[in-house]
This record gives C-alpha cells, structure tokens and sequence, in this order.
C-alpha cells in the first residue's frame, strides 16, 4: 500500500479510527449510531458521533473488546471510487446525515472514496493498512462533547479519544506518561497549591493568588534584572487604544475577529491584542538621531485576544495574559549584532531555569504584508545569524507573522513535550505604517528596522508550563514557600517564629506550621506543599539556635545552625540555583 506523506503509525491510527467506528455500530445497532469525522491528531484519533447514550467508561471497554474481536477478524479493507450519486445514495440509505452533509458540500469535481472493511463502510480519503488485522495496540481514552464542525450553532456529537501503536511496550509507555501528565495538570496543582484561580464570572482570564503571585513577580525581576544590564528601558502602554491605531498597524486586517471593541465617546476604541503599536508611538513620540540607536523598550504589557470557549485551557489558552514583550528599534547594520544578543539572552533564561530547546525560523505567511523584496532581505537577515553562530534549526514555511519573519524557541520540559515561548521577529512593515524615522548621520530621515522580542511569550502560559514542568516543585528561588519551619511541639513556637525572622531578614520566604497536630501529619503536609525546604525544631534545636534541615524529597535532616543555614539559601537564591 502506497502511504504518500503520512507515517505508518498515522495510517495505522487512521485505520483503528474506523475500527472504532464499525465497533460501536456492532455494539449498539447500526441506525442508533450517526457518524461524523475520525481523523488522526497527535498521538492518536478520535471519532465523533450521535449516540443517544451518554458513553461511560465501562462503555469503553465494552466497545475496546468488540474492536478486538474485529482486529481477530482481519477483515480486508477495501477503497472504492463511487461516484457522487452512488455515494449519496448510500449514506442516504444508512441514514447518515453528516456524511450527507459533507458529501454535499465537497466540490463537484472531487474524487469520492469508500472504505469498506466487512459489513462497515465509510466515506475516507484514506489512506489505511491493507486489514484490520494489521491494526496494532490500542486504547480508547476518554470522551468529550464535541459541536458537529465545531460550530456551537450545531449539534453537539461524541468525541471518543484514543491511541494506538505498533507495540503494546509502546503503548504501555504511552498510557503512563499520560498518568504522569495527569499529576503535572497545571490546573491541578494552581487549585492544591493555591497558585491561581477561575471564575465564572470572568471565563478564560485568570486570577492570581498570592503564592501564584510570588512566582509571577520572580519571573518578572529576573527578565527586568538582565533587561536594565542590557540597556532596555521599560515603559507602559494603555489597554485600549482608538480603533485606528489597530487599522494603521494591520492588526485590524489580522485579529479583528479576536478582539474586543468598546465605544468611548461615540468613537470604536479596542483592548489591545498586542503591545507593538503602543511602542511605535513612543518611538514617534520624539525625534530621535542615528547616535541613540539601537533603542530597546521592554513591556509587561496585558493584552487581550477573544478566543472561543471550547478553546480554553486552563493557563495555557486563555482571553488576556501578559506579554514580556520588547521592540527594539535599530539601523540596518546593527541588525546581526542585536539579534545575536537577544538569543544569548534567551539562551540565559532558558539555562537558568534548567531547559533544552530547539530553534525554528519562520518564514513569510500567505497573509503578509509589504513586498517580497522585504521579506527576502528579512529572512536572510535572521537565518545569517543562526549561521554564523552555527544553531541547529528547522525552517517552518509560511509561520511568520503577518508583518515580519520570526525565529522561535520551543522549549522541551520534563516529559519531552514542546512549548513555543521565545521569539525574535525582524519587521521592516511597522516601521513604514507608522511613518517612524531617525536622523541619520547625513541629516535626512531614514526608517528604523523593528525588532520584537519576547522571552517568556505568555507569562500565563509560561507559568502553567512551568507548574507542569516542576510538578509544582519549584525550584529555590521561584518557590512561593522556601522553607516551612515546624516545631515539635508548642513549647517551640515561639522559637519557630524568631528563625522565621531570621529567614526573612536574609531574603528567606519561610511561613511556620504550629497547629496542634502531630508533627508526621505536618510533615506530610509541608511535602504536599512542596516547600523545598522544611526545618524541624524541638528543644535540643531551640537550646542551640539550630534546626533539623531536610530538602525536599530528603527521609532525613541535617542539623544546621540557623545562621549558617540562613546564609547559604540566601546566596543560593541570589544565583538562582536549582
């Protein structure tokens, strides 16, 4: 069988995608079961349909061993070329109405294929493994509701989740490292750790809890910290501006289907979706010489973009979140210099907080602006510098923003998942949209190149991926709780308290358990805390001006003077150490 493009192991899942489908019509009758979709996504298939009955789990399993049973069968799969009435009539006859509607909304000229395997036909372009006995170790996973073409004006269908490999190994390895993903839910972990909350009443945007906070502001210090070392200066841009800002920038062209619009006396304003057109206009809020450039602001901007409810995910796809965004605004010649500087920049945050990374550089989209001209001249400008720096990177076709080529840093975590954080993006389109200029050594206006730049993306999302990351066991110096102090009974309370003192005045974030239960329970809640640190004091400690030192994950304790103790974390918060 000829697979074109796809892998096996894709054609292999779109094959057990039908299997699924052909298992629930045994199971539950033919007519009771309306199809929609079965595509492949990453990591599995899922299927949608019309199903009177509410699926359960134990329903699951029931239609995994029909699938079984229809595997043992090695049924052979044929492909059929029918024509569009053959076609029509067929699903008419089975009852199939979104088959019919896809059908009828395909154009006219397009060729038709069935596949059959037994009695199970389906409408598929294909393609699939020669027979279902081919079809290897598979798992059905959960479902979902799921709106038929994801339009909430429809009927709202049965998603069925699966997964399936070569191997049942593979498999097996698979279904743990969901479990493990499960444990690491960044919204789990935000409620248990109390990191950041939802609220009905504002769907989609978060809210951040003081421990949530502690971590956000850490962030935050840690990028201005290396920004002023790096001569940017941070500046603040409003939350709304007059509609044709956003006309003159593009972005109306671009996002106006994602943002949220106002009236202000009688005229269109908009919540920004972006921090760039707020930098243009101080850029152009003076004249500026050749001398002063390059010129770097910086932005914790709050921008909001309208995404559909179905969409959102927690911190990782919500309606506003904050941009660290930067625009630095440079001569043509400074381009490669500036560039280089923000990847080791980047480079710096991403070694600090422990992650591997790949590199991609993104190139123009269909829906560009400005000439080819342009877009050649920017796109050999950012792959240059990858060069002569010799990193490894892919080329993503067609992935650049709508103004400009990008290069994009995917960060690995600790389960080999990618997120798309860093990013550096060269536009020569702004500049000219907002008519800025600098005076250049001959005394005529010349145009500024923009540079974007962003370390962490979205610190929502960065800090739900973090959360995942660490499990929630921050590292020293993100943690929102560094050292949680537990006496052994009551009568060292009040010591508890003085080696809190101690702790803060050094820069020590310490909070003391003194509740009156037994010292192992408060333990096993200063674990579920994740502090990375817990001192335990009783009276031998307290005599000494000690404590019983244990690290996270550690059974056991050192004794510490407190001091001493007090010190060292000091030092290793200010190096950041993990």
């Amino acid at each position: 069988m000829v697979f074109s493009n796809q892998s096996k192991l894709e054609v292999m899942r779109h094959t057990t995608a039908h299997v699924l489908a052909q298992a629930v019509k045994r199971l539950y009758g033919a007519s009771a079961v309306k199809l929609g979709i079965g595509p492949v996504i990453a990591d599995g298939f899922y299927y949608d349909m019309a199903l009177e009955k509410p699926l359960t789990p134990e329903d699951l399993a029931a239609i995994e061993q029909v699938m079984a049973a229809i595997v043992r069968e090695n049924l052979p799969i044929l492909r059929k070329v029918v024509s569009r009435e053959e076609a029509l009539a067929w699903f008419e006859e089975q009852g199939e109405t979104f088959k019919l509607e896809i059908i009828r909304d395909l154009p006219e000229d397009v060729e038709l294929t069935v596949y059959e395997q037994g009695e199970f036909a389906d409408l598929c372009r294909g393609p699939h493994v020669s027979s279902t006995g081919e079809v290897g170790a598979f798992k059905l996973l959960h479902t979902s509701g799921a709106y038929w073409r994801g339009d909430a004006a429809n009927v709202m269908l049965q998603r069925i989740y699966g997964t399936a490999f070569g191997s049942v190994e593979e498999l097996e390895a698979h279904l743990a490292f969901i479990e493990e993903a499960k444990k690491r839910d960044h919204r789990k972990l935000g409620k248990d750790l109390d990191l950041f909350m939802f609220s009905e009443e504002a769907p989609g945007m978060p809210f951040f809890l003081p421990q949530g906070m502690i971590i956000r502001n850490e962030l935050e210090g840690f990028a201005r910290e290396l920004q002023q070392k790096r001569g940017y200066e941070e500046v603040r841009t409003p939350l709304m501006m007059n509609n044709r800002v956003w006309e003159q920038s593009g972005h109306w062209d671009h996002y106006k289907d994602n943002m949220y619009f106002t009236q202000v006396d009688d005229v269109k304003f908009a919540l920004k979706p972006m921090n760039c057109p707020g930098h243009m206009l101080i850029f152009k809020n003076s004249l500026h010489s050749y001398r002063e450039l390059p010129i770097r602001i910086s932005e914790f901007g709050q921008v909001h973009r309208h995404e559909m409810s179905g969409a959102l995910n927690g911190m990782m796809r919500v309606r506003t979140f904050c941009q660290d965004d930067a625009h630095l605004f440079v001569l043509p010649e400074q381009i490669g210099e500036e560039i280089g500087q923000i990847i080791d920049l980047i480079h710096h945050v991403y070694d600090v907080l422990g992650f591997a990374y790949t590199v991609e550089l993104s190139t123009r989209p269909d829906d560009k602006l400005g000439t080819d001209e342009l877009w050649d001249q920017a796109e050999q400008a950012l792959q240059n510098v990858l060069d002569q720096r010799g990193i490894p990177y892919q080329i993503n076709e067609g992935d650049g923003a709508f103004y400009g080529p990008k290069i994009d840093f995917h960060i690995l975590d600790s389960l080999k998942r990618s997120w798309q954080c860093g990013t550096i993006q060269l536009d020569f389109q702004m500049p000219d949209k907002f008519d800025l200029a600098y005076v250049g050594e001959d005394g005529r206006k010349h145009r500024p190149v923009v540079i974007h730049r962003a370390l962490y993306g979205s610190m929502e999302r960065f800090i739900g991926m973090l959360t995942e990351h660490f499990a929630g066991a921050f590292p020293l110096w993100l943690a929102p709780t560094q050292v949680m102090i537990l006496p052994v009974s009551e009568h060292q309370a009040a010591y508890a308290y003085q080696v809190k003192q101690l702790l803060s005045h050094a820069g020590v974030r310490a909070e003391v358990d003194a509740r009156q239960e037994k010292l192992g329970y408060r333990l096993r809640e200063a674990q579920l805390r994740k502090a990375p640190y817990v001192f335990v004091v009783g009276d031998r400690e307290m005599q000494a001006g000690e404590a019983s030192v244990r690290a996270r994950g550690a059974t056991q304790g050192t004794v510490w003077n407190v001091e001493e103790i007090a010190a060292q974390l000091a030092s290793d918060i200010r190096d950041r150490k993990r």
